[in-house]
């Protein structure tokens, strides 16, 4: 793997971020941004959002203090490539190749089905010296929504077919079982323009997730924090209590006030004190 780096100003006169793209095992180049000093993290979005995406913007100007703060693009996303024909192992490829241009280790913090990307690998033994994790959203127990058995064809069949709003209203509604009114409000709302502009990606989100269901994490060695919000679904945090189970060593966290959207302000500090 090889990285090239060019470097730019933000608007703001106090940070510097340098953006690079770093180029994975296929031959995809996976955009990243640098900023901060200090030991290295890599930043994993969940679905739907990318290294200049709001929240995840946000996240890596509150940890720029006291690290060097790597927000990457996922495949397909942003400035980042997407060479077929996809496969999760080719994004667990792509974390490693953005590990690499950070120095060949980091600590690394994983959102949603991102966070379930990290786990994976660090399973797989990439090295990654710290994980933190929000809220992966597997699936236990009895009572709870569930995806239809086809929504990763369904996903397919909407992205391929362009129709990336559509594709949005059912990965909210049928996938995650939000009511039918939410993506009809978000519509009219200015980040839906954002969402459409990735939403051809949520089909790879669907392949990391699989059928929801808790993986083998007996060989996540590395020390392991699950943060979760007391104000999410039941079946958030019943993920939560169950990787922190499963992670051997690990331990979790519980955001008072918190929920999947969670507050960056909020969850900054507990990152930076386990990072450290």
């Amino acid at each position: 793997m090889t990285t090239t780096a060019t470097t730019t100003t933000t608007t703001t006169t106090m940070t510097t971020v340098t953006t690079g793209r770093a180029v994975s095992e296929d031959g995809t180049a996976i955009a990243y941004d640098r900023t901060g000093e200090g030991p290295p993290v890599v930043l994993v979005g969940g679905a739907m959002s990318w290294r200049s995406f709001p929240t995840l913007a946000e996240l890596a100007r509150l940890l720029s203090g006291r690290f060097t703060v790597y927000g990457y693009d996922r495949r397909g996303r942003g400035d980042s490539g997407d060479t077929g024909p996809y496969a999760v192992e080719r994004e667990v490829e792509d974390l490693a190749a953005v590990i690499e241009a950070a120095g060949g280790s980091a600590r690394v913090w994983g959102l949603s089905s991102g966070a379930a990307l990290a786990l994976r690998a660090a399973a797989e033994g990439l090295p990654i010296e710290r994980l933190a994790l929000y809220e992966p959203p597997f699936l236990l127990g009895e009572g709870i929504h569930r995806p239809p058995a086809d929504h990763r064809e369904r996903l397919a069949e909407l992205a391929a077919a362009g129709r990336r709003g559509a594709a949005i209203s059912y990965f909210m509604t049928a996938v995650m079982g939000a009511p039918a009114f939410v993506p009809l409000v978000m519509r009219l709302m200015p980040v839906w323009k954002r969402l459409k502009a990735v939403a051809h990606t949520l089909p790879y989100d669907a392949a990391i997730m699989g059928d929801y269901a808790l993986p083998d994490l007996s060989e996540v060695t590395v020390p392991t924090l699950v943060v979760g919000g007391e104000k999410s679904p039941e079946s958030l945090r019943r993920a939560v209590a169950a990787v922190a189970e499963a992670v051997p060593g690990a331990r979790g966290h519980m955001l008072a006030g918190q929920n999947h959207n969670v507050s960056m302000k909020v969850l900054a500090p507990v990152l930076a004190d386990f990072f450290s």
